[in-house]
């Protein structure tokens, strides 16, 4: 399908982020049973934050980045044609996405659906807002103010996963000082997002 992420098990090749998790949850010993419980009907919720991910979350915070903020912000003047009306709806969808986030999957617990412990539905989510740490501060802060039961989350799963998150994340960090110092061109840019 020449997509990524993508997996190759000795003959089983896999792609998409939600199936490969789920996959390495169930396929290998010792991973711990909160990844991804063993419980249908827990099963069935983070199968639902997966799903509310797609439609939802991804719709903004890629777009933003993608298009939107990133483009208009840094690669825009430098000729990128920049489309602020698409900025303006990409930054709505996430704002709704991380208001039901603080308001519905947040609601009972620490971690999505209740959860006391993170499972991969909050390792897919933080990981899919971690690209709006290529915002500037100014941004993110204004994103992220009013959502501080999402921003406590996040630095939940971060560092209930350290230190691999940071190491995983490694890239994303290295691109963040570079685009925020602007000293790079637009194919530079694009060059820096591409090993992300």
């Amino acid at each position: 399908m020449s997509q990524v992420p993508a997996i190759v098990d000795g003959r089983f090749k896999l792609f998409e982020s939600h199936a490969i998790l789920i996959y390495l949850s169930c396929s290998f010993p010792g991973v711990s049973s909160h990844w991804y419980p063993g419980d249908v009907s827990k099963r069935a919720k983070i199968h639902s934050v997966l799903d509310w991910h797609h439609s939802n979350l991804r719709r903004g915070s890629v777009f933003l980045v993608s298009v939107g903020l990133f483009l208009n912000t840094i690669v825009a003047p430098e000729g990128f044609p920049s489309s602020p009306q698409a900025a303006k709806e990409a930054e709505k969808i996430l704002m709704r996405s991380l208001y039901k986030l603080e308001t519905f999957w947040l609601k009972d617990g620490r971690f999505l659906v209740g959860s006391s412990q993170p499972s991969i539905a909050d390792l897919s989510l933080v990981c899919e807002i971690m690209q709006l740490e290529l915002l500037s501060d100014e941004d993110r802060d204004r994103i992220f103010s009013p959502y501080k039961k999402v921003v406590e989350w996040m630095e939940d799963t971060i560092s209930a996963t350290a230190p691999h998150f940071h190491e995983v994340h490694g890239l994303l960090f290295k691109a963040q000082k570079r685009i925020r110092g602007q000293m790079l061109t637009q194919s530079e840019i694009f060059c820096a997002l591409s090993k992300i």
